[in-house]
């Protein structure tokens, strides 16, 4: 079995005031065709259309807080796929309180959804786990923001072990999914192939950490360390720290110091302020503090890899 499918695409990546050519905060992971959202500000659905994502492949949004840039398009999202027809669940996972806001808005346009919409309540806790299916396990990051925030870390599911080519004709059709799950072969004969001699082992699990509005959290460190790409927002440049710290969001050299004493594969800023018209000075700052950074782009992906 090919590696399997595991990106992520920024489909907003401003803060709180949208900006030309930024949208407020969203997400879509793609792990082997199943899709997650991960926040769904205004204006989301439009960027999934445009981006040519399937809706009805979207089984799980996930909220990270209730300021409106990181949810004010999910009532959008849930009423388009109820009027082309969705029957599936729609699982949805955020804090408590956005359940009354989701009710309160379908009873008042008497919208009765023709899917069920199951709602699952987070509690900002690192480690705990809110989601685990055959693709990924997703555990919560407690962020630091004005708000309960929670984070998200994406873990792909460990894929059964892989045959070797050259002992493939060693083993009869109907045993392989025993020996790729680990058995050793026993032929009728009565001799025993080992499966060490027979398989490799398979990929490691890639991992994906998505940190939204937080100020500067060292205690994330052990629950993102050794993650493949972390997201975090660099909401503003270390010269407006003080700033950054008032409204308990981060900067993009802080960003880079959680992702460098993390050892993570590769950082991605995002969430910036409208006050700038480029990347630039965020990221010649973040580089300066950990090489393997860069800035996420409305549209773009990028591949979630060891």
């Amino acid at each position: 079995m090919g590696h399997r499918r595991f990106e992520v695409t920024t489909l907003g990546t401003g803060a709180a005031l949208p900006a030309r050519g930024r949208y407020p905060t969203s997400q879509l992971v793609n792990v082997n065709e199943a899709l997650y959202v991960i926040d769904c500000g205004e204006g989301a659905q439009e960027r999934l259309r445009t981006h040519g994502a399937n809706f009805m492949r979207i089984g799980h949004v996930f909220i990270s807080h209730l300021h409106g840039d990181h949810y004010l398009g999910l009532m959008g999202l849930i009423s388009s796929m109820h009027l082309m027809g969705r029957t599936n669940a729609l699982h949805v996972h955020g804090p408590a309180d956005l359940k009354p806001i989701i009710d309160l808005q379908l009873r008042c346009s008497q919208t009765y959804l023709r899917y069920p919409l199951e709602f699952h309540a987070l509690e900002p806790i690192s480690g705990r786990s809110a989601w685990t299916d055959d693709r990924v396990e997703v555990t919560l990051l407690g962020l630091r923001h004005r708000l309960p925030c929670t984070g998200f870390v994406f873990t792909e599911k460990r894929t059964q072990r892989l045959l070797r080519k050259e002992k493939l004709n060693l083993i009869p059709q109907f045993m392989r999914d025993r020996v790729k799950q680990g058995e050793d072969l026993v032929l009728p004969d009565g001799t025993i192939h080992p499966n060490q001699e027979l398989t490799t082992d398979p990929p490691a699990p890639r991992r994906y950490a998505y940190c939204s509005d937080t100020a500067y959290a060292p205690e994330l460190i052990d629950h993102i360390r050794g993650v493949d790409l972390l997201y975090h927002e660099a909401t503003f440049t270390d010269r407006l720290a003080k700033r950054a710290k008032e409204t308990m969001h981060s900067t993009a050299a802080q960003a880079a110091m959680l992702a460098r004493d993390a050892d993570v594969g590769q950082l991605l800023l995002g969430h910036f302020s409208s006050r700038y018209k480029n990347t630039d000075e965020l990221i010649a700052e973040a580089k300066a503090v950990f090489p393997r950074s860069s800035v996420s782009v409305d549209g773009c992906t990028y591949p979630v890899s060891t």
